[in-house]
């Protein structure tokens, strides 16, 4: 069996400006990197703002397992599938973070004959985005401990400086540190501390940010430290927001590239959904909206992280409004969530299925609470059976199931799927909503998200996140939503526990605020913001041939 680089180099791929004619996007609209990848102008974006937007769909998944899923893969094959019977369609996906794909969970560019290309350039460092993102997190950075070399005028509390730095690689030994050492020349010593670049707020911002002006107003309203007086210090006190936005000026514009059956892709940006809000950029969704009749879209990891925060954290910020979820499933993570070992995913278990369908259904009861009609994507395995099939079937009575082959088919693969979710789209009649209200308070909205989402029976704040809570209400940010940072792994805080646990309680065990990207962040549990890689890296097979193409990715 080839693997997926294998199938991506052997691909025949068009020249981007033929991609960009497919959604009658001008070739002097696109500024080229290499023959395959181009950003979009924004002359022409601004051009297009007027347009009737088409109909947006979200791809989000059950619970994830080292079995499998395949969210990404299902976005691609989706939008292939929904050309193929005649739908004017684009592709809306985050890019891919060097962190992962040089640890454990991969690149993010598809898998089998439903990939993005090219996957290699894609995975690696693509247009050079999220060096931009990382260079403007760290140049606010080298402003804190600058001004605090020449006297500190703004009178910077050192002792509780918030930000951190950003790198996009796993490095666990840069979680926490102390900087300035070695003598005054070097600054003054401080706690400090490395978040991965997709879980920063600069990357939050550069995915929420509508255009370039709000891009800059939102960098400038981040939150680096408070002041001696209390105060709070932000970026555009030190200056820092217009260099930040320069920096970040040719990255800001979306990328195209292409499917393996040449449907066009937009890939913006790339926050995780565990610890970040998971979403590609806004520029790039809306861009979509109005070049094409549908976008599919994708959030990452289940439904209870990307899902929600998709729809209750982007959709309300940017105005979005989708018609239709998709959620992601296989049988063998469902066998997982049902006990079984992953030695023993290739022998059929009907109890097992039985038992982890829950997690299915948990996923797709929760996205119905925002009003949104639902898909199950199944996807097939050589290993599956007919009976397992059935057996999930009877564990979602009234959602409609659908067999998926893309991973080996293409979109030919997922037609099924294309005309299952067109059915919804044609018949959708807006009744989409947010799970609460900007008024509501923001302890409140955790414990909601944890009731409605988890099935928790409540939250426990300790006291220092109580008084953390109340005070960023009295400073007038309790309005924001919630973006809850937690194991992707299990709806309580535990990442052993799978399947569909309840009564649980989530442990916040700290606040932030992302008063820049316009949300409150709750860290539970032992999630981290800075990954380290695994016993394994995958970067331990990855190589270089002498014509130079990349070995042993994916």
């Amino acid at each position: 069996m080839r693997s997926d680089i294998e199938i991506a180099d052997s691909a025949t791929l068009r020249p981007i400006a033929d991609i960009a004619a497919e959604l009658k996007i001008p070739g002097d609209a696109l500024e080229p990197y290499g023959r395959y990848k181009a950003k979009v102008g924004y002359d022409f974006i601004r051009g297009v703002e007027d347009r009737p937007d088409g109909a947006l769909v979200l791809v989000t998944g059950i619970s994830p397992t080292p079995a499998g899923e395949g969210k990404t893969t299902t976005t691609i094959g989706l939008g292939d599938a929904l050309r193929r019977i005649g739908r004017r369609a684009a592709i809306c996906l985050r890019e891919p973070s060097l962190g992962p794909c040089f640890g454990v969970k991969g690149g993010a560019t598809g898998g089998g004959m439903a990939q993005v290309a090219p996957m290699a350039e894609i995975n690696l460092h693509f247009t050079g985005d999220f060096h931009a993102i990382t260079s403007a997190n760290n140049l606010l950075s080298a402003m804190i401990d600058n001004h605090l070399y020449w006297g500190n005028e703004l009178g910077i509390d050192a002792r509780r400086v918030s930000w951190r730095r950003a790198l996009d690689m796993n490095d666990r030994a840069l979680r926490d540190m102390v900087v300035g050492l070695g003598g005054a020349t070097n600054g003054a010593p401080r706690q400090d501390g490395f978040d991965i670049t997709v879980a920063s707020e600069v990357m939050a911002v550069f995915c929420l940010a509508r255009d370039l002006d709000d891009l800059r107003e939102r960098l400038g309203r981040m939150i680096v430290a408070p002041g001696r007086d209390g105060s709070a210090v932000t970026a555009r006190d030190l200056k820092a927001d217009g260099a930040m936005a320069a920096l970040l000026r040719d990255a800001f514009q979306p990328n195209l590239v292409q499917t393996l059956e040449g449907s066009p892709a937009l890939m913006h940006g790339g926050p995780f959904a565990n610890i970040a809000h998971g979403c590609n950029s806004v520029m790039a969704t809306r861009l979509g909206l109005k070049l094409a009749d549908v976008v599919v879209t994708e959030a990452g990891f289940g439904a209870d992280l990307g899902g929600e925060k998709f729809l209750d954290i982007k959709c309300r910020s940017a105005g979005l409004r989708p018609a239709c979820t998709v959620v992601v499933a296989t049988v063998r993570a469902l066998k997982m969530h049902g006990g079984v070992a992953r030695a023993d995913l290739g022998r059929e278990d009907l109890g097992a299925v039985h038992r982890g369908v829950a997690n299915v259904a948990r996923h797709v009861e929760n996205m119905r609470k925002f009003g949104l009609p639902v898909v199950v994507a199944l996807n097939r395995f050589t290993g599956d059976t007919p009976a397992e099939y059935d057996e999930v079937r009877a564990g979602l009575p009234g959602v409609e199931v659908v067999l998926c082959s893309h991973w080996a088919d293409g979109g030919a693969g997922a037609e099924d799927l294309a005309r299952a979710v067109m059915r919804r789209v044609e018949g959708w009649t807006g009744d989409y909503r947010p799970l609460y209200p900007d008024a509501m308070g923001l302890a409140d909205k955790l414990r909601t998200v944890a009731r409605e989402i988890y099935r928790a029976s409540d939250i426990s704040l300790a006291p220092a996140v109580s008084r953390r809570l109340a005070a960023l209400e009295a400073a007038g940010f309790g309005h924001l939503p919630v973006c809850i940072a937690k194991t992707q792994y299990s709806f309580t805080a535990d990442p052993k526990i799978m399947g569909a646990p309840s009564g649980h309680t989530l442990p916040v065990r700290e606040v932030r605020l992302s008063a820049g990207a316009g949300f409150v962040v709750a860290i539970c549990g032992d999630i981290m913001t800075m990954p380290g890689l695994p016993r394994r890296p995958a970067a331990e097979g990855i190589g270089l041939s002498a014509d130079g193409r990349v070995s042993g990715m994916f």
